[in-house]
């Protein structure tokens, strides 16, 4: 093993040994709260595998986290849980490679506007099929599954993406990823099949964003398309994402525990408010934070040693 993968495959072993101890020592509220944050780990942590290097700012997160419960509310009873799950992978798998193909041609704002767009789209379509051949709107999920278990299946989905993510970054398709991000003509002209590349990434982040959902519908007794759909949750991966900085792998950790710290808060105490309190949220991080926390402790550093050499010249 090179040095450069040894430390961090070291630190993050130690920190999976720990976290793995949570649910023996937490109580109910404790383990429901870290439950949470692993979900939104493994959402923003996918999220920036693809919009990190490539500087596409998607949507459609919840789109897939939609998929992947609703695939366990349709299969759960049918089929052994791994199956569920295998399903479950496939089946965003598909998705994403059907929408890649077709938006991932698309840049900027288009990009934004279609991600979201998608969303609504599947949430309507889920709808329209509820009402028209089940006849219902939502559906019971009711699986022998306990809350140690989904908690300890997120981190265990959080470790593989932990190692996907950095392996992919000393990658030649996570070099490519990134002169795509700094300039996608320069790499056509380099001899990159940019639409190939994008779309192998947004496939394998919308897998472990469908896996996430998946593991996360046991949690909920009913699931319906308001749900399982909800846009709001697209944003709050972004701003988590966004706060904690997405060029370095362990920067979108740093944005998901506060702030889903602070989420559950406002939930609680300001339910009637929260999407105005959650958009201020976001406002203040872009303006304030628009490289996250990372890229502040970087810009902080070089000024650091910017400075260091002329204190000693005028000394």
């Amino acid at each position: 093993m090179n040095a450069p993968l040894r430390t961090p495959l070291i630190a993050g072993a130690a920190m999976l040994a720990v976290l793995a101890g949570v649910p023996l020592v937490a109580d109910g509220y404790g383990l429901s709260l870290a439950i949470n944050i692993l979900n939104y780990a493994v959402l923003a942590t996918a999220w920036a595998m693809f919009s990190g290097p490539t500087r596409y700012v998607s949507l459609a997160t919840v789109a897939f986290f939609g998929i992947g419960a609703y695939t366990v509310a349709v299969l759960g009873d049918a089929l052994p849980w791994p199956a569920v799950l295998a399903a479950a992978a496939l089946v965003g798998l598909v998705v994403a490679i059907v929408v890649g193909l077709s938006t991932l041609r698309l840049a900027g704002v288009y990009f934004v506007i279609f991600t979201f767009g998608l969303t609504e789209l599947i949430r309507q379509l889920v709808t329209w099929y509820e009402v028209n051949v089940s006849n219902s709107i939502g559906r019971y999920v009711f699986l022998d599954i306990s809350q140690e278990q989904i908690y300890w299946q997120l981190l265990a989905l959080g470790a593989v993406l932990f190692l996907v993510t950095l392996l992919l970054g000393r990658s030649r398709l996570g070099f490519a990823l990134r002169i795509i991000g700094a300039d996608e003509t320069v790499a056509r002209h380099c001899g990159i099949d940019t639409t190939r590349a994008k779309v192998l990434l947004f496939a394998l982040s919308a897998v472990f964003m469908t896996l996430s959902g998946a593991i996360m519908a046991p949690r909920w007794t009913y699931i319906d398309p308001a749900i399982a759909f909800n846009p709001v949750m697209s944003f709050q991966v972004l701003i988590m994402a966004l706060l904690g900085g997405v060029q370095r792998l362990y920067g979108p950790l740093l944005g998901v525990i506060p702030l889903a710290l602070l989420f559950e808060y406002l939930g609680a105490n300001f339910p009637n408010h929260y999407s105005i309190l959650l958009g201020a949220v976001f406002m203040i991080i872009v303006y304030l934070l628009p490289n996250g926390v990372v890229g502040l402790a970087r810009r902080l550093r070089k000024a650091d040693r910017t400075a260091s050499p002329a204190a000693k010249e005028a000394s």
